[in-house]
């Protein structure tokens, strides 16, 4: 049966998973903090679990097929966030089974949406497993599974395809994708030590240096202080943060290849990569003199500190804040939520539709201008030199009206529920850009604890889908796809 042959693959990854909370576990043991207890019955239950479906389907093991690759990535992320909040539920006070599955959907989708406040006062081992599951979910653990378990019969094209964002699935890397994924992942490490040691450099502590490069390098935006980055209002910290946010931004594939060919030409060369940096400098330029102009600060200079920090930071979709920009102009802080609907590059960690989507729309739109004057031209889309082939705009476009449909359909459903406009449609655009911070009841110097259980689903849902990219967890929802 297909479902068995899925489920003997989640149950390695489950237990993959409970090996993953030693992480925390360590931190724990070494701190005595009161979270100990928390992390050992997670792992123990995690495993077990894991263990159970490995056994009770191993006669099912075999090669998986394309449909399959959609069922399992299906199940990784509704599953995983389940044992996630296994620690959260035991180990903070007062938190609702709810809240905790919101906020491990927000850690392992690498969003930053927090239920939570009084992050200081939280142990340190929670804190780090909250970080640590962006870490993890930055690439996704799809992709390591892919990377480390080559061995165990799975086949992996299929899987790296349906985990990896962007509409450019296809373009190998290496001739094995298990090569491909373990050279993104040491990528990801080498970028992961360098953002450590420059936090550490800038001032941070050991232990606050590892959390937010964790956040950082997965572009996601949990902090171990409720202040975010203003609990330090360092321009050094924020000038590190900044590097890496832009870094991570850009595709790590295209890191790879540089690496391969020693040489950085490859990553100015690229269309989308320079179009990222375009927009994240025009952006800069635009807001930091807007809030000056309007007041909000009475030098230019802390105006462009500040707007270089959250520009960056809301477009690359991390959702880190030093300073309230709910409380900036209305414009300045709707135009940062826009870019983090489309500003990071394909192949990155950051959430929205991707800048490669973004560009091939515009090309389609140029194309369709041009026909209109010159009906018989040809004239097909090109993107870096190459034509696109029209399956791929024909994913594109089908892609776009169904995040248009999500967008709209979830924001009318926290209205249903009784939430006002504002906080409704950037709480959406948020979770399902895997931003975080939105406006209104779920600002930047907020959370989502105010939040309904009914509401926290909705976007528990809107984390999920935007993050596995749609068409991957939609097609799950057509009967077509069960049928034989």
């Amino acid at each position: 049966m297909p479902l068995l042959a899925v489920v003997a693959l989640v149950g390695r990854l489950v237990v993959l998973f409970a090996l993953m909370m030693g992480v925390p576990l360590a931190f724990a043991l070494h701190g005595h903090d009161p979270a100990e207890d928390a992390f050992i019955a997670g792992i123990t239950v995690t495993a077990v679990a894991g263990v159970a479906m490995s056994l009770a389907t191993r006669r099912f093991r075999r090669e998986l097929r394309p449909r399959d690759g959609f069922l399992l990535v299906g199940m990784v992320w509704l599953l995983m966030p389940t044992f996630a909040a296994i620690p959260l539920v035991l180990g903070v006070p007062g938190i609702s089974v709810t809240d905790a599955y919101f906020e491990a959907m927000s850690g392992f989708s690498a969003t930053g949406a927090t239920v939570l406040s009084g992050l200081d006062a939280l142990p340190l081992s929670i804190n780090v497993w909250r970080c640590f599951l962006q870490l993890v979910g930055g690439l996704g653990i799809v992709v390591l599974a892919v990377a480390i378990l080559p061995l165990l019969w799975v086949g992996g094209a299929q899987l790296f395809k349906t985990e990896m964002t962007g509409p450019m699935k296809d373009a190998r890397l290496t001739p094995r994708i298990a090569e491909t994924a373990r050279g993104l992942w040491a990528v990801y490490a080498i970028g992961c030590a360098a953002c450590l040691l420059a936090y550490r450099w800038a001032g941070m502590g050991w232990a606050d240096a590892f959390m937010h490069m964790c956040t950082t390098m997965s572009l996601a935006g949990f902090s171990s202080h409720d202040a975010s980055f203003g609990y330090w209002d360092s321009p050094r910290i924020e000038a590190v943060a900044v590097i890496f946010m832009l870094l991570a931004g850009v595709s790590f594939a295209l890191y790879f290849v540089a690496w391969q060919r020693r040489s950085l030409r490859v990553i100015w060369r690229n269309a989308e990569a320079r179009a990222f940096v375009a927009v994240m400098l025009a952006a800069t330029m635009l807001v930091s003199g807007y809030i000056w102009a309007r007041g909000s600060y009475d030098s230019y200079w802390t105006a462009l500190r500040h707007s270089v920090f959250h520009v960056v930071s809301v477009g690359t979709t991390t959702g880190y804040a030093s300073q309230d920009y709910a409380q900036w102009p209305m414009f300045a802080a709707l135009l940062m939520l826009l870019l983090g609907c489309f500003a990071t590059c394909g192949g990155s960690t950051g959430g929205g539709i991707k800048m490669m989507r973004m560009l091939l729309l515009l090309r389609q739109a140029q194309r369709e201008l041009i026909r209109i004057v010159h009906p018989n031209a040809v004239n097909p889309v090109v993107l870096g030199g190459q034509i696109v082939d029209a399956r791929t705009m024909a994913n594109v476009i089908a892609f776009m009206m169904l995040y248009g449909a999500t967008l709209v359909t979830l924001t009318m459903l926290l209205l249903f529920s009784g939430l006002d406009v504002v906080t409704a449609f950037t709480a959406v655009i948020a979770c399902v850009n895997n931003i975080g911070p939105g406006l209104g009841g779920v600002g930047p110097a907020s959370s989502y604890g105010g939040l309904s259980d009914f509401q926290t689903w909705v976007l528990s849902f809107g984390m999920m889908v935007g993050r596995v990219e749609l068409l991957a967890v939609l097609v799950l929802l057509r009967p077509q796809f069960w049928r034989r």
